[in-house]
């Protein structure tokens, strides 16, 4: 017989980087997570091999229920841009996007990192919650402004994206 504890527990998600293989099952997630946006599968391998060291895989019985691919700005390594966040429906509730961007700027590559970045359109509740939460959780302020607009840049084929930007205050103290 099980003890309560046990028939309550939560699963615990294993965070690591992504390898080249793992391209194919991310792939399959990211067009399960609407509305994200699909990449090609090779878009999503290239990530995994080139940028693994700024991108986070969740395993959960060995199967990949969570993504975060980001990527240090070429022209500003102190800010990190996060591309997308995709969480299997069977992980949802367990706070993994949290704990995935967490584990993020814990890698060596994010340490001097200050900002973290990334774009949402207005009706994508979901990643608007999930960056309020961690914003919240880090006592950061959560700022956005349009940034790659529905007629201008995308000729009126898909809503705006707005540049959310939440500046890592601990991470300023630690570099002071």
């Amino acid at each position: 017989m099980k003890h309560a504890r046990e028939l309550f527990q939560k699963p615990t998600p294993q965070i690591r980087q992504p390898v080249a293989e793992d391209g194919p099952a991310i792939w399959e997630l990211v067009r399960a997570c609407r509305p994200l946006d699909e990449n090609s599968m090779y878009c999503n391998l290239l990530q995994c091999d080139h940028f693994k060291e700024t991108c986070v895989v969740a395993e959960l019985n060995g199967e990949i229920v969570g993504w975060v691919s980001a990527y240090l700005l070429p022209y500003d390594p102190e800010t990190v841009f996060v591309w997308q966040v995709a969480v299997a429906e069977k992980a949802r509730g367990l706070g993994l996007g949290t704990v995935m961007l967490s584990a993020l700027l814990l890698r060596d590559t994010c340490r001097d990192v200050t900002s973290l970045q990334t774009t949402i359109t207005r009706d994508n509740a979901a990643s608007w919650a999930l960056f309020r939460k961690f914003s919240r959780s880090r006592d950061a302020i959560l700022k956005s402004q349009a940034y790659f607009t529905q007629a201008q840049h995308f000729k009126d084929r898909q809503d705006t994206e707005y540049m959310v930007t939440i500046d890592l205050p601990q991470a300023k103290k630690l570099a002071a």
